[in-house]
């Protein structure tokens, strides 16, 4: 059965408090909040819900699947009272939502905790994050940690199940992959992982304002999740891909890197070891905190327009001109002295550097206290290399002259008042 996204959204905006007491529940006040006789550490605040005992929670929906055991359209029309309708023509034929629900959940979350924390070296604060959004649990019947993918309206669509003993790891019947396991931050920065794994080792190894960027797992190198999470997030400009350092997570970082929409940045960090959790494991030996083999930034860019800024001659400030020697050489611009080989530009320059150092003069120059000289000759590309070095240097100095010598031209590129 088909329901709308309105129905959905409906549903999931029930009053809890009435819904139980609608079936005869028997509900506790305490505080702001209701506590259920069954389920004693459970409260209820208009339509939200939260576990304590589990340490998880969220909205109307997740809490009918939870406690009645309905699947997704089961759980709509409870809420709602309406019955879903055949899916329109043009809807994708991929497993239909009835066929999606989430695993039964243990009574509590320790051996998928140990698992995460011991196993897995995912430090506590991180692990503990999602276990308390529901984003993670344990379910009851073989101890596996399960790692829950939402839509954007918080609707479970996808969960994937992995062993806390051995290699087993399988998503669960009717898991829509489009909607994987991801935290949905307010940024501009989304971090694209290949397993819910790797994602929180990464938050462990740069935990710093985690909270403000998104992060995404595609439960492989699928494409669905990310075409989809650019999607519904429209807020994202940049996107990082964080996938192993391996053939296949080279391979699908170029394909996902020429996929991803026009106008957004694309970067590609590699892990220092084949994946996170594996730095994460041999963190306490990187003492440098340098947890990357290679950041490989601009796989993809938005286009940048050229574009030329045009001002009138009105609007150009008039100033004085400062000269060394006038009206050849002003103080604070840049003069080039150009002809052919032999026609003594050498000679020039090393007159031009003595009469400066010495307090001399040329035809028609006005004497000045003597000052300093920089005279640097270096050929083809080593000119360029040195020269911003020497600008550095003649910014500390009351008056100097910089004179660059290259292969066929000279350059008087800082001529410069004292300040």
């Amino acid at each position: 059965m088909y329901y709308t996204q309105e129905q959905i959204d409906r549903a999931n905006q029930a009053d809890l408090v009435s819904f139980l007491q609608g079936r005869g529940e028997q509900l506790t006040r305490a505080g702001n909040e209701y506590r259920w006789k069954w389920h004693d550490s459970l409260t209820v605040r208009g339509n939200k819900w939260y576990r304590h005992s589990q340490s998880k929670g969220g909205a109307p929906i997740d809490f009918v699947m939870e406690f009645f055991g309905k699947s997704f359209t089961e759980a709509v029309e409870m809420l709602t009272g309406e019955k879903g309708e055949a899916p329109p023509p043009d809807r994708p034929s991929s497993a239909p939502l009835s066929d999606f629900r989430l695993p039964p959940p243990n009574s509590d979350n320790r051996t998928a905790r140990n698992y995460l924390t011991a196993a897995r070296r995912i430090d506590e604060d991180v692990s503990g994050f999602f276990f308390s959004t529901g984003d993670i649990y344990e379910e009851a019947a073989h101890h596996n940690a399960v790692f829950v993918g939402r839509d954007e309206s918080g609707i479970p669509r996808y969960a994937h199940q992995r062993g806390t003993a051995g290699s087993f790891r399988l998503d669960v019947k009717g898991s829509d992959k489009a909607f994987n396991f991801c935290y949905r931050g307010e940024g501009e920065r989304l971090f694209v992982f290949e397993a819910p794994i790797d994602l929180l080792s990464f938050l462990c190894l740069f935990k710093k304002d985690w909270q403000k960027q998104s992060y995404l797992a595609l439960g492989g190198v699928g494409e669905k999740a990310l075409l989809r999470f650019l999607s519904d997030r429209p807020n994202i400009k940049t996107v990082f891909l964080c996938l192993d350092s391996d053939e296949a997570g080279n391979d699908a970082c170029s394909r996902l890197a020429e996929l991803v929409p026009e106008g957004l940045t694309v970067h590609r960090l590699i892990p220092l070891f084949k994946d996170w959790n594996e730095v994460l494991q041999h963190r306490a030996e990187i003492t440098d905190g340098k947890y990357l083999r290679e950041a490989i930034y601009g796989l993809k860019e938005p286009p940048q327009e050229e574009t030329v800024e045009i001002i009138r001659m009105s609007e150009v400030d008039t100033q004085t001109v400062e000269w060394l020697w006038e009206p050849y050489i002003p103080f604070g611009k840049v003069t080039i002295v150009q002809g052919n080989p032999g026609e003594g530009k050498t000679t020039f320059a090393l007159r031009l550097a003595a009469a400066c150092t010495t307090g001399g003069t040329l035809p028609g120059m006005k004497p000045l206290p003597p000052f300093q000289v920089i005279y640097q000759t270096a050929e083809d590309g080593l000119g360029d290399t040195v020269k911003p070095r020497l600008i550095e240097a003649a910014a500390d100095l009351d008056r100097v002259l910089v004179i660059d010598e290259a292969k066929r031209e000279l350059i008087l590129p800082a001529c410069r008042a004292a300040a």
